[in-house]
């Protein structure tokens, strides 16, 4: 059988019985030993609790007991400290002559063992826990093709599990119901879980990450442009308290879609001034690789080795694709280097009639490829951020995202302007030391007007739906 052993941590009279059942296990080979250590604070409701289950009268600490693991049944109580002693004298015929400085000093130690390893295993607890994902507009195709990408441990690391939130008003509760089901047909090794949502007040309850798919459905002979930044700012308006409310502290948003991703990064902040700025970012990535596609083709090459396209601005309004940083690598021509040796893009398109007419004015097909895509692109680009934000983006290169303004590049403080960023332990730095010509500054500044007019048009509309508390909110 097995003698268990279990007592208050600090417990001068456990640490005495402890110390002599040590010396008995390394002595007398049929002698086993199992310890339980308690914390001071629990130890009274277990005490009361192990005594109920096996029907002990016992009120102090130690408590021991035989586990007579041949016969089966409950324990066998041999009682405390002065029990036990007496017990291993006529068993065994050894005494304790610990003194009571020794028993005190040892308790000290029990007690900052079982304090270290309880640290400890509620350490290794924590990084067991899965992270929290809720996707907003969850029947929207993006979010179809995200969570693959999400749960096949690419973007967090193969140890790192998931669990996915899916949110959507209740006409897309089927929907939603089907894409759960599928994700869970698929058995992901590291998706923990994924859920339906169609209750508002449900909605990022403990939210590591959030991705925001709204969009809203532009027809301009319909409507005018403030009634869409009202639609976006009603969308906005009712997640920033929900976020406030419910998702965790450091929660980290991601505003992404085909309409409006710079107007909705900034008014979650503007409607939840609790949310870290540096938290809220708006996804560029869908504009930057398909300029880089699109030089790909033109060069004859393939698109992973075009690196640093920049996209200025509103990312799903005016922006600006600036080449003059882009470089590529690993292109076949007449100047040879190293394979990792870069050629800058400029240099190598001679046509440089292409540039002007047909790239710049492909910028808006650009636009427009961009929008009615079916979800792959945007779902890489969304799954490409994450991984850049809590992986970092490769050593040099540039990588283009919305972000909150202070002034960087001469460009107004306060909108969120997609502008060259790095991405490094966990957080994104603005590369400010990158030079600009004047004329993409002059083009900066045009686009952080059209901004600056959609804040207003929003601020506007707040007004006019919050006459007396505007501007707190605004503030």
């Amino acid at each position: 059988g097995v003698t268990v052993f279990t007592g208050k941590a600090n417990c001068p009279n456990y640490a005495k019985a402890e110390l002599l059942a040590d010396y008995l296990q390394a002595n007398l080979p049929d002698f086993k030993v199992h310890k339980i250590t308690q914390h001071p604070d629990k130890w009274e409701q277990w005490l009361h609790d192990i005594c109920e289950t096996n029907g002990w009268e016992h009120r102090q600490s130690p408590i021991i007991w035989r586990e007579l693991l041949d016969r089966g049944g409950k324990g066998l109580l041999l009682g405390g400290v002065n029990d036990f002693l007496e017990y291993a004298q006529r068993y065994y015929g050894i005494t304790s002559m610990m003194l009571s400085e020794e028993m005190l000093d040892i308790a000290e130690e029990n007690l900052q063992a079982y304090i270290e390893i309880e640290k400890e295993e509620e350490e290794i607890k924590s990084l067991n826990k899965p992270l929290q994902i809720w996707i907003t507009s969850a029947s929207a195709p993006t979010c179809y093709q995200l969570i693959p990408l999400l749960a096949n441990g690419e973007v967090f690391g193969m140890t790192t599990e998931i669990s996915i939130h899916l949110l959507d008003s209740d006409q897309f509760k089927e929907v939603l119901c089907g894409i759960v089901m599928e994700a869970e047909d698929m058995a992901f090794p590291l998706l923990h879980s994924i859920s339906e949502h169609t209750e508002i007040h449900e909605a990022f309850i403990q939210a590591d990450i959030i991705i925001v798919l709204d969009d809203v459905l532009l027809n301009h002979e319909v409507q005018s442009i403030g009634n869409y930044i009202r639609e976006v700012s009603d969308i906005c308006q009712v997640y920033a308290p929900l976020i406030e409310k419910n998702a965790k502290s450091e929660v980290r948003v991601i505003s992404s879609g085909k309409t409006f991703v710079n107007l909705k990064a900034m008014m979650i902040m503007t409607y939840g001034p609790s949310i870290k700025t540096e938290n809220v970012i708006a996804v560029a990535t869908s504009w930057e690789s398909a300029a880089k596609a699109m030089l790909a083709r033109k060069l004859n090459m393939n698109a992973a080795g075009v690196k640093d396209v920049i996209v200025w601005g509103n990312i799903t309004g005016c922006n600006y694709i600036d080449l003059s940083h882009a470089k590529l690598y690993g292109y076949d021509c007449a100047i040879w280097g190293p394979a990792d040796f870069p050629h800058p893009v400029l240099n190598m398109i001679y046509d440089s009639e292409w540039i002007h007419s047909e790239f710049l004015s492909a910028q808006s097909s650009l636009n427009s490829r961009v929008s009615h895509c079916v979800g792959m692109l945007p779902a890489h680009a969304v799954a490409t951020v994450l991984r850049y934000w809590y992986h970092g983006s490769p050593p040099g290169e540039i990588v283009s995202v919305g972000v909150f303004t202070e002034g960087q590049f001469c460009v107004p403080h306060g909108i969120v302007f997609s502008m060259p960023v790095r991405f490094q332990n966990g957080n994104w730095k603005v590369i400010t030391e990158l030079e600009i010509s004047e004329t993409t500054q002059e083009v900066l500044g045009r686009l952080a007007h059209e901004l600056i007019q959609e804040k207003l048009i929003a601020l506007r509309e707040i007004k006019e739906m919050h006459p007396y508390g505007a501007d707190e909110i605004i503030s």
